[in-house]
């Protein structure tokens, strides 16, 4: 059975998550306070419903413990962001992800139970700064402050190279978890006899420093 998913606060955020879980083919709820936004996205998402994210009985009217995943995408109002947090918990939602203003609004979520705080302007912000700094760097997730994933474009110091030539793990403690190309096919279990080709996007997980050391030493 697919998963079935509710996103409270349809800002640009928000309606952006909603609309791309809906075309990924997903049962999606927009539910917002504003009866704008709820008209604005209600023909594009499987329902939308207008109603207070902050009081405990429209959400359980709703039946939102029901879903498997619930995305709380509150804009600026941090206090309704938090409350909204709490009553869902309460409600026994099984997967809360809540989107996070800044470091403290984030530790407060993660404190009253939130399972994963996203920081999606700062995010953007990060890879953006990497794609400038590192022309080769083509996305960045960092994981935790001290360790992300990177794709790394082919560059020619590492065209017609075996994994095994490269020897990343050993020389820089980090592990490339794929191979992709260019058109989007991708390797999920490179072998080490594998060739990097001139198309080839590495899809490396490490310590920070140590990803910054191995782009630097392959830059072209």
């Amino acid at each position: 059975m697919k998963k079935q998913f509710a996103i409270i606060g349809i800002g640009r955020f928000g309606s952006s998550v909603a609309l791309s879980l809906t075309q990924l083919g997903y049962d999606v709820l927009a539910i917002d306070a504003d009866e704008a936004k709820i008209q604005s996205i209600s023909q594009w998402v499987t329902h939308a419903v207008q109603a207070d994210p902050t009081e405990e009985e429209a959400l359980r009217a709703i039946g939102i413990r029901h879903f498997d995943v619930v995305v709380v995408a509150i804009g600026q109002d941090i206090q309704a962001s938090i409350l909204t947090t709490l009553i869902l918990k309460e409600l026994g939602v099984r997967t809360l992800i809540v989107k996070a203003q800044n470091e403290l609004h984030g530790k407060v979520l993660r404190k009253i139970g939130a399972d994963k705080v996203i920081f999606p302007e700062r995010d953007m912000g990060q890879r953006l700064a990497h794609a400038l700094i590192s022309p080769n760097i083509l996305d960045y997730i960092e994981l935790s402050p001290d360790y992300s994933i990177v794709e790394i474009r082919a560059t020619p110091l590492l065209i017609g190279k075996s994994l095994k030539q490269l020897d990343i793990r050993a020389k820089y403690g980090c592990n490339v978890m794929a191979i992709k190309t260019l058109d989007g096919k991708m390797n999920i279990t490179p072998s080490a006899d594998d060739l990097i080709q001139a198309t080839d996007i590495l899809v490396v997980v490490g310590r920070n420093d140590s990803l910054s050391r191995l782009e630097k030493n392959y830059s072209e």
